[in-house]
């Protein structure tokens, strides 16, 4: 391609492919992150290791992130939504789906969302418990957390039920489906995904039935 004389034909046609590059770099730092941060936690966690593991150069992970806190936070961000766009997870078209088919439709759609959130979140969550004790920006995103997800699930209630969820029912699922409970059922008592899921399904189901009026 012909470059022009004021470089515009050349900034186009590598634009394209400095965008694409710079993102698999962002892709390969978070991989490597939150494979250390599960692995090692938060304090033997450097962000020279991260750029090794990610086979980038330090500054680049600074630059793209801002700090250690910066980049755990990222990496539970993506674990949450599955992805590294800056949607919402509420503005999701996954999410949309809560408020569409029958009831047990929405049901194990909700299911799926809050099981997946839960075991990519999850194994990072005690990295960001670490964190907190000695970082002010992990301690204001920990003490967020379960705020946010209270948050999440409330817009979820209504979805599902087409009408504002009362606040007992908000409360009930948001403790059913906490990282706490998961943890107890897949971890100490050895369940599995999959029975964890439907488990979800149907006591978030017997509890709207109580609760919903």
């Amino acid at each position: 391609m012909a470059t022009g004389t004021d470089g515009r034909s050349q900034s186009r046609y590598h634009s394209p492919l400095r965008a694409r590059q710079a993102a698999e770099t962002r892709q390969n730092v978070l991989s490597a992150a939150t494979h250390l941060f599960i692995e090692r936690g938060w304090a033997a966690t450097t962000l020279a290791a991260v750029a090794t593991e990610a086979g980038t150069a330090v500054e680049t992970v600074y630059s793209a992130f801002g700090s250690k806190s910066g980049l755990l936070i990222a990496a539970i961000d993506v674990a949450i939504v599955g992805d590294d766009d800056d949607t919402p997870l509420v503005e999701r078209a996954e999410f949309a789906a809560l408020g569409a088919g029958r009831r047990s439709e929405r049901l194990l759609t909700a299911a799926r969302i809050i099981t997946s959130a839960l075991v990519h979140a999850v194994p990072l969550m005690g990295a960001l418990q670490e964190a907190s004790a000695s970082d002010a920006t992990s301690k204001v995103r920990w003490q967020a957390y379960e705020t946010d997800r209270r948050a999440v699930i409330l817009t979820g209630l209504e979805r599902i039920l087409g009408k504002e969820p009362p606040e007992t029912l908000v409360d009930s699922i948001w403790a059913l489906a906490s990282p706490e409970v998961f943890t107890k059922l897949t971890g100490e008592r050895g369940w599995t995904v999959e029975r964890y899921e439907q488990w979800l399904v149907q006591t978030g189901g017997a509890l709207l039935r109580v609760l919903e009026d």
